[in-house]
């Protein structure tokens, strides 16, 4: 390795902050997204899990529990990236319970329950589910829609066949109806179901109605949660729906809300294959998000980038943190359930679950390569906060990776420059081979999904689609003008205009054959469209021609740039990374 290709290499890694133009030091402190808060806890969890805390939920007559004391650790961790208590309680209870807690364990003198134990530690307030958020997918809704019409069914009589104005004295509230045929047998199951699939139902609708597609997954927890507010969330239900203490009202009421949302009986954990009940899991994220308190949106949307975790992600609308697609990196919450359950199965062996870590960047991305650099920085990021097994599995299973995309691009920066190229040209080169690969990929990966051969070429992609303003026609990322030609077996669809015409076009009316077609050309002008999340297409390079002395760090930084404008620099910020990347490399290579 040449000292050039050497000081470039090492300058780029310099500031983590410099290999992203997302804006990942307002993740640290509570001033965006929640991820790295929910990864702190995580790391905080699995050490303390690692030390050997017992992490279940007992009914014995005790003033507290090991649990208590993992709970309290990751929720100070949460806390320390700026999280917001309730946010904090979410974050700990949710990953104790993929840790392997389990979510309630009651008798009326310690009724406990993950979330009630975590909202208290946390010193978060007490609120219902019709304050819980979902998620942001373009707009958002709430738990109000499922609240709502869950009681308007309960007010019609519609959630069990029995009249309360009929219960004798000395049945009502005793366990002559809750622990028999009234209602274990009736009264119980028939709430928990019929009040689960009320609310399922109203906040998909509810979703719909704010023109924004819903989320079977959130809808069934939200829905599930709604319903163990009304319903005795831990009874025992007659034996018709399974053995004693097996089953309970709350995996009744998930069974119902994942029927309703059309959520497939089993999910499948990424790198690890373990199986989960679905109706069990939904059913103990509904206990969970019942008591928790009034978690954020940006809360709700680390929760949901956790259930990303599941192969099925994308199928059950859980986030954008599984894949294909690479998000910002303020969405990257699943690789951390991931690395933890990896951890787990591998019995604490940090390089064996770094190699499951590696194999699903490998196998599950777009673009394997910068799906690998974003996940190492965002970890890296989080260590400044806190460190732990779970962000130390995460970048051992990526280091490799973007050691290697580093010098790959270093090492062509070098050889294309002296060769008479310009750095405008290289990084052009690099963000066309880029696109090449997401091109290719995406194919392939879809036509798998949908069983026909596919080619996908964007034929263009640049800003101002319907804005003529500096800041749009500059950045393609805010206002995407793109061109895709998508060949279905050997059919060809010439999308003109993917954002502003081809879509609004066949949505209003009713165009079911290019509806179909969209989201082939969708997910990788997508990707594409997200590629601020990792900008080392532009900086190595001028750091490289920087090195070189054949441009000035500035001007090396400005025309790298510009050669990403239809890549990379899909969003503002790099020419200012580059900038400070560049004038390291100089600074090394005087050093030299």
């Amino acid at each position: 390795m040449n000292n050039e290709v050497y000081a470039a290499s090492m300058a780029a890694i310099s500031s983590i902050q410099n290999i992203t133009n997302d804006r990942i030091e307002a993740l640290t402190k509570g001033h965006g997204m929640t991820n790295i808060g929910a990864m702190c806890a995580a790391n905080a969890i699995a050490t303390e899990l690692f030390r050997g805390a017992n992490i279940q939920l007992t009914d014995e007559d005790s003033g507290s529990l090991q649990i208590d004391q993992v709970l309290e650790k990751g929720i100070e961790a949460a806390k320390e990236a700026g999280a917001n208590p309730a946010n904090a309680a979410l974050f700990a209870a949710s990953i104790c319970y993929f840790a392997g807690s389990n979510a309630q364990a009651g008798v009326p003198a310690g009724n406990r329950k993950i979330g009630a134990l975590a909202r208290m530690i946390a010193g978060a307030d007490r609120t219902g589910v019709i304050s819980v958020p979902t998620p942001k997918s373009n707009n958002k809704v709430s738990g109000f829609a499922a609240v709502q019409a869950i009681y308007k069914a309960m007010e019609e009589g519609k959630l069990t066949r029995i009249d309360g104005r009929k219960l004798p004295l000395g049945v009502a509230g005793g366990p002559l109806y809750g622990h028999n045929t009234l209602g274990e047998d009736i009264g119980f199951p028939e709430v928990a179901m019929n009040a689960a699939k009320v609310g399922t139902e109203a906040m998909m609708k509810a979703y719909w109605g704010a023109g924004v597609s819903a989320s079977p997954i959130i809808s069934a927890i939200i829905g599930t949660a709604a319903s163990l507010e009304i319903v005795h969330p831990d009874a025992f239900v007659g034996a018709e729906y399974g053995g004693f203490f097996d089953v309970n009202s709350a995996y009744l009421a998930g069974k119902a809300a994942c029927e309703v949302a059309g959520i497939p009986e089993k999910l499948h954990m990424r790198g690890t294959g373990e199986e989960y009940d679905s109706a069990r899991l939904v059913g103990d994220l509904g206990v969970i998000i019942k008591d928790i308190g009034a978690p954020t949106v940006v809360g709700m949307m680390s929760f949901g980038e956790m259930l990303c975790a599941f192969q099925e992600s994308v199928q059950i609308g859980a986030g954008f943190s599984g894949g294909p697609i690479m998000p910002p990196l303020g969405h990257m919450t699943a690789d951390c359930i991931i690395a933890l359950r990896a951890l787990i199965k591998c019995e604490t062996d940090v390089e064996k679950a770094a190699d499951i870590i590696a194999e699903v960047k490998k196998n599950e991305w777009l673009d394997p390569e910068i799906a690998a650099v974003a996940l190492n920085t965002i970890s890296r990021k989080t260590e400044q906060v806190r460190r732990g097994p779970v962000t130390r599995t995460m970048i051992l299973g990526t280091d490799g990776v973007r050691s290697a995309a580093i010098f790959r691009r270093a090492q062509k920066t070098y050889d294309a420059l002296k060769a008479g190229k310009t750095v405008e040209d290289v990084v052009r080169e690099i963000d066309v081979e880029r696109k090449t690969t997401v091109e290719t990929r995406a194919a392939a990966m879809l036509g798998a999904m949908t069983g026909h051969e596919l080619k996908i070429e964007i034929k263009k992609l640049v800003g101002g689609a319907r804005r003529d303003h500096p800041f749009t026609n500059s950045y393609y990322g805010f206002d995407t003008d793109a061109d895709v030609d998508v060949t279905v077996d050997g059919k060809k669809f010439e999308l003109k205009g993917l954002g502003q015409t081809v879509i609004p076009d066949a949505i209003f009316n009713d165009k079911q054959d290019i509806l179909e077609v969209i989201p082939l050309a969708a997910i990788p002008v997508s990707e594409l469209q997200l590629s601020g999340h990792s900008i080392i297409n532009i900086t190595v390079p001028a750091a490289v021609a920087a090195a070189m002395k054949v441009l000035e760090p500035k001007e090396a930084s400005k025309l790298a740039e510009k050669g990403g404008k239809a890549g990379t620099a899909a969003i503002p910020g790099a020419r200012e990374k580059a900038f400070d990347v560049a004038k390291l490399a100089v600074r090394i290579m005087d050093s030299m």
